[in-house]
């Protein structure tokens, strides 16, 4: 018995789904933290971070979720010395328990942002 996808697009110019729910499980595609609008990074890490955290929050909304249902997430940055910087912002976001995590060195990202976030979430 197959379970039904529902795919979650806040932008459908994009080549990817924002989201895929299956059941009660939701897999994020990766999202980094660009100025609201355009293709840019702010200089700010911290606000990078939050563009980052309200855009999963926007994906999580659509599917009717929270923070507090994100089970795993990656988190890949070419910088791994913002460690730090990242937890900062990205700790303000949760009330609950934190999700399992990992945060990953990688090459260059996309409009040289700083940080890229998948991860998975399950209906409470």
């Amino acid at each position: 018995m197959s379970v039904p996808r529902r795919d979650i697009i806040l932008n459908p110019d994009k080549p990817f789904s924002d989201a895929v729910l299956r059941g009660d499980t939701l897999y994020l595609s990766g999202r980094i933290g660009l100025i609201p609008g355009t293709s840019q990074v702010p200089e700010s890490v911290a606000e990078e971070v939050h563009y980052l955290m309200q855009g999963f929050r926007a994906v999580l909304e659509k599917a009717e979720m929270t923070f507090d249902d994100l089970t795993y997430v990656q988190i890949f940055s070419p910088n791994v010395s913002l460690w730090q910087a990242f937890n900062d912002v990205y700790l303000t976001y949760f009330t609950g328990p934190l999700p399992a995590r990992a945060f990953i060195g990688s090459g260059k990202l996309l409009f040289d942002a700083r940080f890229e976030m998948q991860g998975i979430a399950v209906r409470s």
